[in-house]
């Protein structure tokens, strides 16, 4: 934020103190500072120590921009006249202008003091307080200015109204500062600290039209403004456009090639836009900052959207390595390495995640899926039922936990699971076929067959599922319906040689020997093997 005005001191009485005094004053009249300078200085230089010269050499040397040599003669002349309110005034006008804030703040109170109306000593006030971070004392100087010079010309109202914006900005009165900024820039359109300020302030308000609009005036004036760059990039990052983000960013490390925060950020805007370059604008941002674990983290995942694997974990593990206790790192590097099924060492940094954030219920669940991969059974149901602790309806727990339980051989459990993860999720066909499966394994025919004819209504068409079906069928004594659904198998899978074989039979028990026949040939062309025992058992 950019604040702007400084008080002018008072010109000396023209009265002369001496003959050089008076030399000065016409040589000042005549346009020749530095000789008129050259006067005062050889008077004090003679010992005269008169307060009109100090007033003089004061103003001389400020004229001229020597504002040591200004506040030293000033410091001589309240000195020699402690009450001159002029006289502190321009003392702190000289320590203004050297940046001297607190000092100056200090001594124009001394100003206000000697002469409370004085408007120009509350905007210096206003000035050194804003450069101190002192907002509320600031404002206040501001609008005692305001109320002493109500109907100032519209020259001398615009830092007073400006300070006042500077002020409400940094105490986050955001939409009465840019009422101001909008008042200023009627006046004045080509203020760059207006349109900086009235940028940012449209920001903190969320209003990125008015902020866009405000940084489009700015960069008709400069062209190459960060400011500028900076405001439309980030109203467009706040809108999603990230295509018009990315342009901005682009300008903007055209104008500040060393500026990470521009690089860092064409990478994000380029990586929402799904453009490869990403990397590239990250790589860049990498070599302003290669110890930035943020950075390499963006970096991954630019390199993984771009189908770089192999490059995106590396940078996942820098970031690791960077900051050890980053769960984003650790999320992702866990992830890419499951999609290179490498499971034990992607279950292993889950863990890590979990011991650093156990709240992570999605790695959590990665976890348990893992340890399924790696036939953990045990561990894997403790991970699952960890999740439906806080999560009980959670169904892929549910239906993952219930396959961990009937790996253990715990079919109650199991069975439990899969039935309360169909309460949830009725279409969870899966868990469907796990509870006929597992009535299968119990010897329950009948609860077996019920499932079955239940999924298979439901549209349930795989093959072996059908030749389970078609079992229960056969089992039961309805070998029609088992007939049928044995044609249907073999319909999705003509070398489904068991089904070829067991619709033989049932075709036999139906009376159709010759058709029989004929399946069990095509069953053992396809699989040899089913004829084993044949003739032990023809006799």
């Amino acid at each position: 934020m950019k604040s702007k005005g400084t008080a002018k001191p008072a010109e000396p009485p023209k009265a002369a103190a001496s003959e050089l005094y008076g030399r000065a004053v016409a040589l000042h009249l005549a346009g020749k500072p530095q000789e008129a300078l050259e006067q005062i200085e050889q008077a004090l230089t003679a010992g005269e120590q008169h307060a009109e010269l100090y007033a003089a050499a004061g103003y001389l040397h400020y004229e001229r921009k020597q504002f040591e040599s200004s506040a030293e003669a000033y410091r001589k002349l309240v000195a020699l006249d402690p009450s001159n309110g002029a006289a502190w005034f321009n003392l702190a006008a000289a320590l203004q202008a050297l940046g001297k804030w607190d000092e100056a703040g200090a001594l124009f109170e001394k100003a206000l003091a000697a002469d409370p109306n004085r408007y120009e000593a509350h905007l210096g006030l206003g000035l050194s307080r804003l450069h101190m971070g002192a907002a509320r004392p600031a404002l206040e100087a501001y609008e005692r200015c305001l109320r002493l010079m109500p109907n100032l010309e519209t020259a001398r109202l615009e830092p007073i109204l400006f300070g006042k914006a500077v002020a409400l900005q940094l105490l986050k009165k955001f939409a009465e500062a840019a009422e101001l900024y909008n008042r200023v820039l009627e006046q004045n359109p080509r203020s760059e600290e207006a349109l900086s300020n009235a940028i940012a302030a449209h920001l903190e308000l969320k209003d990125h039209a008015g902020a866009a609009h405000r940084a489009e005036q700015l960069l008709k004036i400069r062209p190459d403004s960060r400011v500028a760059h900076e405001g439309l990039a980030a109203a467009a990052f706040a809108v999603q456009d990230y295509e018009k983000a990315a342009a901005h960013c682009a300008a903007l490390v055209k104008v500040a090639p060393d500026a990470f925060e521009g690089w860092f950020n064409l990478g994000v805007a380029l990586e929402k836009a799904g453009r490869p370059e990403a990397a590239k604008a990250y790589g860049e941002a990498l070599r302003l900052r290669p110890n930035d674990a943020e950075l390499q983290l963006n970096m991954g995942v630019a390199y993984q959207e771009g189908g770089d694997r192999a490059k995106a974990r590396e940078s996942y593990r820098r970031a690791l390595e960077l900051n050890p206790d980053s769960t984003t790192a650790l999320w992702n590097l866990a992830l890419a390495l499951e999609q290179d099924e490498n499971a034990a060492e992607a279950e292993k940094l889950y863990t890590r995640l979990l011991d650093r954030s156990p709240e992570a219920e999605d790695a959590r669940f990665r976890l348990g899926c893992l340890r399924l991969e790696l036939g953990d059974f045990r561990g894997a149901s403790e991970a699952f039922d960890a999740c439906l602790w806080k999560r009980k309806d959670w169904p892929e727990a549910l239906l993952n936990a219930g396959i961990a339980y009937w790996k253990l051989g715990e079919l109650d459990a199991a069975q439990d699971a899969f039935q309360r993860c169909l309460a949830v999720k009725p279409e969870f066909t899966e868990a469907s076929r796990a509870l006929a499966a597992i009535a299968l394994e119990r010897g329950r025919n009948d609860e077996a067959l019920d499932l079955h004819i239940k999924l298979i209504e439901s549209g349930e068409r795989a093959p072996e599922f059908l030749y389970n079906a078609a079992l229960l069928r056969q089992k039961s004594g309805q070998y029609d319906q088992a007939a049928q659904l044995y044609r249907q198998a073999i319909t999705d899978s003509p070398e489904f040689a068991e089904a070829l074989l067991n619709l033989g039979i049932a075709l036999e028990a139906l009376g159709q020997p010759e058709e029989a026949r004929a399946n069990w040939q095509k069953a053992l062309a396809l699989k040899p093997d089913l004829a084993k025992g044949y003739f032990s058992n023809s006799t």
